[in-house]
């Protein structure tokens, strides 16, 4: 019998804010790599295009904020120096995105 006290590790979560340059290159950024996003048991919980950024700790433009999954930190360190993804980061992301900024970084527990 488990103890109702003790917590579950749900995800470990990102939060990140990007300034999109070229939107299709972006949308095919993410078509390519969320076959392999799944493989390492991530995904997407929130993703936002937003319009005015009030405050801004960083100054980095920002214009699209999201919130990245994965079951560990393990699987996200893992998934970003995967080769496969690193190809198509440099193919997509890198010459889509002008910024990015991690606004926060956590476990999620239930």
């Amino acid at each position: 019998m488990t103890n109702k006290s003790e917590k579950t590790l749900l995800s470990y979560e990102t939060v990140v804010g990007l300034e999109i340059k070229d939107e299709n290159l972006y949308t095919s950024y993410r078509q390519a790599m969320t076959p392999l996003l799944k493989n390492y048991e991530g995904g997407f919980r929130y993703d936002f295009k937003i319009q005015e950024t009030l405050i801004n700790e960083d100054g980095k433009p920002i214009n699209r904020v999201f919130l990245i999954f994965f079951k560990n930190k393990d699987k996200k360190d893992k998934f970003f120096s995967d080769p496969e993804y690193l190809k198509i980061r440099e193919t997509y992301f890198t010459p889509s995105v002008g910024s990015a900024t991690i606004i926060s970084e956590y476990e999620r527990f239930n």
